[in-house]
């Protein structure tokens, strides 16, 4: 990872603010009164800074999340733009699909959504204006389903966008299925999303939401990476953002991501 210009001393004070609060599981004050709500070269290097201490703990980077990418997350959020954060190795419990128990201990206020992923089967590590649609779709390996369970170190989820991006673009963690697609197979931007909890439906939405095309937010990652000097990278996942709103779930509740295309993802939470 980059570094980038930012206070030290400001960056320092957010990381161990959102670091403890990770650690106890005790929601924390939002960081803006710290880096302000403009810096996102100071969101980004705490951002950094936790992943570095996790990545310290034995975690390795697998790839990376786009948060707030559909319209009804970016006003359930607050927040205008995109933004993007690391997946580690630790946030992986995809072994959920087979019908383990996925735990909770590690999670403060977390929320459930649907989207499509992206395996790469190439590097795209080429200068950001040679980043195009047509090249990010040639880079994908297969889409596939997944659930990111999102969450929030900052209590009451009450963020602003420098918040989010501190907090490693509210993640928590995630599922992917196992059965992918090639593009031929699939168009990301056409598909139909239903989220239920307990087979209630309580969210959906559509390809078109996010950004008007996963692959496009993809785009938009692929040139943000490489502006960090941090470029996406053959084997990574790609989770590439919500296709509908994002809802809050409890221990005991069963999780299902129907993504037209796709087999059905069904996971279920324990304490």
């Amino acid at each position: 990872m980059s570094s980038t210009q930012a206070d030290p001393t400001a960056v320092a004070a957010a990381t161990d603010r959102l670091a403890l609060a990770l650690r106890t599981r005790v929601p924390c004050a939002a960081v803006r009164d710290l880096i302000g709500t403009d810096d996102l070269a100071a969101a980004y290097a705490v951002q950094q800074g936790l992943v570095r201490d996790r990545l310290a703990a034995g975690a390795t980077v697998v790839g990376r999340k786009i948060g707030a990418t559909s319209v009804a997350v970016q006003q359930q959020l607050g927040v205008d733009q995109p933004d993007f954060g690391y997946l580690l190795s630790d946030m992986d419990v995809s072994h959920g699909t087979d019908g383990t128990p996925i735990s909770m201990r590690t999670l403060l206020q977390p929320r459930v959504e649907a989207e499509v992923a992206f395996r790469l089967g190439a590097d795209i590590d080429v200068p950001e204006e040679q980043i195009t649609l047509d090249l990010v779709r040639a880079a994908v390996d297969v889409a596939l389903p997944a659930l990111e369970i999102v969450d929030s170190r900052i209590a009451d989820w009450d963020i602003e966008f420098t918040d989010t991006v501190a907090d490693n673009a509210s993640s928590g963690l995630y599922v992917v299925g196992d059965a992918g697609l090639p593009l031929g197979e699939i168009e990301p931007r056409d598909v139909l999303m239903s989220l239920t909890i307990n087979d209630e439906e309580r969210s959906s939405g559509t390809g078109a939401a996010c950004l008007g095309d996963p692959l496009e937010a993809l785009r938009w990652l692929a040139v943000q990476a490489a502006r960090f000097g941090d470029p996406l990278r053959a084997g990574h996942l790609i989770l590439s953002g919500a296709l509908g709103p994002f809802v809050p779930f409890a221990a005991g509740d069963r999780v299902t991501a129907s993504i037209s295309g796709f087999e059905p993802l069904t996971v279920s939470f324990e304490e």
